[in-house]
C-alpha cells in the first residue's frame, strides 16, 4: 500500500490551477442561490454491506480523503466563525454540509472492507511539497487563518480553499483510474464534478 500511497501523493503535482468545495451539494434553505451546487453522493454507499471487495487503491484513497475533509470542514467553521461576508459564509455552510456525510460515508466504507481508520498522523506526516500537492494546509498555515480578520481573512481562505480542493480533484483523478468498485469512483466523479462547477464561484469572490 505504500506505493500506491506515495504515487497518489505525488500525482497531485499535476493539479489544475482551480477548485472548490465538497460533491455531495447538500443543500439548505439559508444557501445563497447563486452558489452552484455539487453533485449529490449520498446514494453512492446506502448500505456498507453491499459493498463489494476493496482494492489497494480505494483503502489508499479513503484513508486520505477522511482527513482531507476533516480539515475542509475545520476551515468551513472558522469561516462561519470569522468571515465577514454572507457569500464567503454561506459557501463555508455549504462545504460543511456536503463533506460531513461524505466523512461519514467513507468511514463506513473502511470499516465494511476490515481497512483500518486513518491515523492522524497519516497525512501530517507528509514532506511539505507532498503535502502542498494534496491541498492540505500545514498547521502554520491554518494559525495564519485562524489569526486573520476582516476582509484578508475571507481572502485568505478563498486562496486556501482552492488550493485545498485542487488536491481533492486530483486524488479522485487518480483513483478512478485505478479503482474498479463503483461506490469509489461515483464518489471520485462527484466530487470533479461539483468541485470544478464551484470554481468560477470561488474566483469570482476573490475578484
Amino acid at each position: 500500500m505504500h506505493s500506491i500511497k506515495k504515487s497518489l501523493i505525488l500525482s497531485a503535482t499535476a493539479v489544475a490551477t482551480t477548485a472548490v468545495l465538497a460533491a455531495c451539494g447538500a443543500t439548505s434553505s439559508s444557501m445563497n442561490a447563486d452558489i452552484p451546487m455539487g453533485n449529490t453522493t449520498s446514494t453512492a454507499a446506502s448500505s456498507t454491506a453491499a459493498l463489494p471487495a476493496s482494492t489497494e487503491a480505494d483503502v489508499t484513497f479513503t484513508q486520505l480523503m477522511i482527513p482531507h475533509h476533516q480539515q475542509a470542514v475545520q476551515m468551513a467553521d472558522l469561516a462561519l466563525a470569522q468571515a465577514t461576508t454572507p457569500d464567503v459564509k454561506a459557501l463555508a455552510q455549504q462545504i460543511k454540509g456536503a463533506q460531513g456525510p461524505e466523512i461519514t460515508m467513507m468511514t463506513g466504507w473502511l470499516q465494511g472492507w476490515g481497512a483500518p481508520m486513518p491515523m492522524a498522523g497519516d497525512m501530517a506526516g507528509m514532506d511539505m511539497g507532498e503535502h502542498a500537492a494534496t491541498g492540505m494546509m500545514s498547521e502554520q498555515e491554518m494559525a495564519d487563518l485562524s489569526n486573520a480578520q476582516g476582509a484578508d481573512f475571507d481572502r485568505l481562505w478563498l486562496t486556501m480553499m482552492i488550493a485545498h480542493h485542487k488536491g481533492a480533484i486530483t486524488m479522485a483523478q487518480h483513483v478512478k483510474a485505478s479503482s474498479t468498485t463503483p461506490e469509489v469512483t461515483s464518489l471520485a466523479d462527484a466530487i470533479i464534478a461539483g468541485q470544478t462547477k464551484e470554481i468560477e464561484y470561488m474566483n469570482t469572490l476573490l475578484k
